[in-house]
């Protein structure tokens, strides 16, 4: 099973918006908060930016993500220019329970390197642990629990949300 990082294209959005439409769902019945009426025109940005990636395992999506290499509303006074920062993954239900972050974290950890960045950086949901433990045992620190504010600068399913920040923090022997 080979794992490809790709950027999506414009192509690639129907099947990016179901993905996030079957996450909602499946987040729902966990009981745990979800996004509504997320921004897709936030996803549309991303893809336009080329900031928007999948990764394809036989030649379908198994999951997709944002990168930024700044986040100042949510990371504030962190933020120092010294991070990439992934945003809104989503994962196939198909391919769900494979632990497919691993691949996103293993792109972004040489990504990072390449681009001299000292740690991977990402924010979710303040009051779900399962997902924060997730997280964590990809080796993820928590930083703080943060509700961001009601600006318009982000996508409207990002405002007034409680948040944790989680960084993964690069050595150089880390690649």
């Amino acid at each position: 099973m080979s794992a490809e990082v790709k950027h999506t294209t414009l192509a690639d959005l129907d099947f990016v918006f179901e993905m996030f439409e079957q996450s909602i769902l499946y987040q729902e019945k966990k009981g745990y908060v979800v996004w509504r009426d997320y921004d897709r025109q936030a996803i549309v940005r991303d893809i336009e930016l080329k900031q928007h990636y999948k990764i394809e395992i036989d030649n379908k999506i198994a999951i997709a993500f944002s990168v930024a290499y700044a986040d100042k509303i949510i990371w504030r006074q962190y933020d120092t220019g010294n991070a990439i920062y992934l945003h809104r993954i989503v994962v196939n239900p198909e391919f769900k329970g494979q632990k497919l972050f691993g691949n996103i974290l293993d792109w972004a950890i040489g990504h990072a390197h390449k681009k001299n960045l000292t740690s991977v950086r990402m924010d979710t949901w303040a009051n779900n642990p399962t997902i924060q433990q997730y997280y964590r045992q990809f080796g993820f620190q928590v930083v703080e629990n943060f509700i961001t504010p009601d600006s318009s600068e982000l996508p409207q399913h990002n405002r007034k949300l409680a948040i944790t920040l989680l960084e993964y923090p690069l050595n150089k022997n880390t690649k």
